[in-house]
């Protein structure tokens, strides 16, 4: 047996491993990216946003972190107005192998470019960078789950080191002075490798804007049982880490974050990008009934996009590298201390 987080990295990306079947992704779950045009519309525009605040440079790069097969990065640059598209260069980060009949313009490769100019987003990227499953034994200890390949688990060590520090900073499981004492099965991910690999993909951009979207939560309302789970054929399923099924977990997006980076839910952040959700109007219906019914349709999509227990509810944490944060909307996040390592 070993910890979860080794046995999910052979699981996912291993020589037989889950993102490395033919099918993709998207033969296992829906994404944003496969919900709507209207999401890659989106970021199309957030992608001239940061094009303005760049001062119109003349590469201008769209890293698609995560790409899958390349469905969000072909889509934002078809989307692209002529003049922009003729500057626009894509780079699909993936390890996977390169799909057939990709976009000749995208350049497909197993880490973020460094040095680029340009937006650099992260659509459910992060939930799949393995991590460690913790849980609190009938002593109040945190200590290590490790997992078979047939799913079977049991306790480890307990939780030490830069690990623990993680989890007294941003999930705290045990007993605090004046607190309540620590409840046997309490369960937590220890998020610090996704902290070190946002802070890695951000280094990784010259200027720009970096951008991760990712179901998630945040410090004072973290699941107490934590949200280890497995996707198969469209369905939830109990995470087995055999390379049969998609191996994900929440994000603590807040930990993630970065000095100068903000938090907000997808449904917010779409909004500011145009996309509503409104009903058109009633009198279209008799004036163009064609068009009317094409504006159903995407107001339908947009719907979904930002729906309250849903789509809506991804997080965006966005993080502006040497310009102004392009996108409108509320202040940005505090600056959040960063756990020790």
């Amino acid at each position: 047996m070993r910890g979860w987080r080794p046995a999910t990295e052979e699981a996912l990306y291993g020589p037989r491993g889950f993102y490395r079947r033919p099918e993709g992704p998207a033969g296992h779950f829906r994404t944003s990216v496969h919900a709507s045009p209207l999401f890659a519309g989106a970021v199309a525009r957030l992608l001239r946003l940061v094009d303005e605040a760049l001062a119109h440079p003349a590469e201008l790069a769209f890293v698609d972190l995560g790409a899958g097969r390349g469905e969000l990065v072909s889509a934002v640059l078809r989307a692209l107005p002529a003049e922009v598209a003729s500057r626009a260069r894509g780079y699909a980060v993936e390890r996977a192998a390169r799909p057939t009949g990709l976009d000749h313009r995208i350049e497909w490769l197993p880490e973020p470019p460094p040095g680029v100019t340009g937006l650099l987003f992260a659509n459910e990227w992060l939930d799949n960078v393995p991590v460690d499953e913790v849980e609190v034994d009938a002593r109040g200890v945190p200590r290590l789950v490790l997992v078979d390949a047939d799913g079977t688990e049991c306790p480890g060590e307990p939780v030490g080191g830069a690990d623990a520090r993680w989890l007294e900073r941003w999930w705290p499981l045990t007993h605090t002075t004046g607190g309540p004492p620590p409840v046997e099965g309490l369960r937590a991910e220890i998020g610090l490798p996704r902290d070190t690999a946002w802070a890695s993909a951000v280094a990784a951009l010259g200027r720009g804007l970096a951008v991760a979207v990712d179901y998630g939560h945040s410090a004072g309302a973290r699941p107490p049982f934590g949200t280890l789970t497995g996707f198969r054929e469209g369905r939830e399923t109990a995470p087995v880490p055999d390379g049969s099924c998609d191996i994900t977990a929440h994000v603590a997006l807040d930990a993630c974050a970065l000095p100068g980076g903000r938090l907000l839910s997808q449904r917010d952040a779409l909004r500011m990008l145009g996309v509503s959700g409104e009903r058109p109007s009633l009198a279209l219906a008799s004036t163009d009934p064609a068009a009317y019914v094409r504006a159903l349709a995407g107001a339908g999509e947009a719907a979904e996009l930002t729906a309250r227990g849903g789509l809506g509810d991804f997080g965006w944490l966005t993080q502006p590298v040497g310009i102004p944060d392009p996108l409108p909307g509320p202040l940005p996040h505090p600056d959040p201390e960063q756990p020790s390592t």
